[in-house]
């Protein structure tokens, strides 16, 4: 074989491996998108309901509002 003959056989089975990889990408795409629309179709989005834990929802022990306040007051005083 000669140099330009093997140069084209080169280009040949780079050309091949490039089309391939392409459709597989594209079959890849393609089946994502199917799967994300037949599980779109099938799911129903559950009722969203306020969380009501009554007044004490609201209400933060003074004990744990100290402990974070000298955690930020420590972690300020390390970084200067």
């Amino acid at each position: 074989m000669t140099p330009s003959e093997l140069l084209l056989e080169g280009v040949e089975l780079m050309l091949f491996g490039i089309g391939s990889v392409f459709v597989f990408l594209v079959l890849l795409i393609v089946c994502i998108r199917m799967m994300s629309s037949v599980i779109g179709r099938f799911e129903s989005a559950p009722p969203v309901e306020p969380v009501s834990n009554g007044p004490a929802a609201t209400e933060v022990d003074a004990d744990l509002v100290a402990a974070i306040q000298t955690a930020i007051h420590q972690h300020r005083a390390r970084r200067g």
